[in-house]
């Protein structure tokens, strides 16, 4: 699952973004209201939270134009504690209103609540077993390891989109990530040699995706 996070306060955002990678979730952050309905354009999301007071757009606004395209998961987040400012939120399509101060817990309780269980990606012969993070190839397991398993899943989560080099290394490795970008294709050589599958397609100059045969 990913979710974007949108809030002015960065140690806001940082302790939020350890927080649900910690859980497992997949973070990206916006610095304001602008940045996040940028970022939304550019990348789907499973979820969105947003906080309120934020500059250049705020977190009613984005929330606004979000749901006017398309039907992502909406989680405001406000200072303030006015009956009426949360009223407000869920007038515009707010899925769910925090109140700040809150736990963390709290919000990642809520997200469940919101998120249906991820079910298990599968293609041709191949499932992604999300319980127990393996690779299946007619059920039997291909023994995949843990960079593997993100990266094929991380293509099946987006088949049919090209990602390139930098955009995998991000997504899989970190953002962080300092290696050589030719790491992605060593891996993916791998995944092919182990699912003995052609759908993982090489896009000369730019990067990979997955395509899949209806």
């Amino acid at each position: 699952m990913r979710i974007l996070i949108a809030d002015d306060e960065q140690q806001m955002l940082k302790i939020l973004t350890a927080f649900f990678k910690k859980e497992g979730y997949e973070v990206e952050t916006a610095g304001d209201g602008a940045e996040a309905l940028v970022k939304f354009q550019e990348t789907n999301y499973d979820l969105v939270i947003l906080d309120w007071m934020m500059p250049h757009k705020d977190g009613l606004t984005v929330c606004r134009e979000i749901k006017a395209q398309s039907d992502v998961k909406v989680i405001m987040l406000t200072a303030k504690n006015e009956n009426e400012d949360e009223f407000s939120a869920l007038q515009v399509g707010a899925d769910d209103y925090i109140k700040k101060p809150f736990h963390p817990g709290v919000l990642i309780a809520r997200i469940q609540r919101l998120l249906p269980k991820e079910d298990n990606l599968t293609f041709e012969d191949i499932v992604i077993d999300e319980s127990t993070k393996r690779i299946l190839k007619n059920g039997a397991d291909v023994n995949a390891t843990k960079t593997e398993y993100e990266l094929l899943k991380t293509l099946a989560l987006r088949r049919g989109k090209i990602l390139t080099r930098q955009q995998l290394l991000d997504l899989v490795w970190g953002y962080d990530y300092d290696g050589d970008e030719r790491t992605v294709d060593t891996h993916i050589r791998r995944i092919r040699d182990k699912i003995l599958s052609d759908a993982i397609k090489t896009h000369r100059g730019i990067g990979y995706s997955l395509e899949v045969k209806k």
